[in-house]
């Protein structure tokens, strides 16, 4: 049978847990939203200078 005390986390790793959670929370998914919303905005906007036109641009 397997050890039940090797299953356990420790306290330590229990941390480095809950530290690696905050980062991705506070530093990750943030920078992520930026990269996101930012590089939509580039696409859109080299759309509308190379294919599209300027907005309100109708035939």
């Amino acid at each position: 049978m397997a050890d039940t005390n090797s299953r356990q986390e420790t306290g330590s790793s229990k941390l480095r847990e809950w530290m690696a959670f905050l980062f991705v929370i506070a530093v990750v998914v943030p920078v992520l939203s930026v990269a996101v919303v930012g590089g939509y905005g580039f696409i859109v906007w080299m759309l509308q200078v190379f294919v599209l036109g300027p907005p309100g641009h109708g035939g």
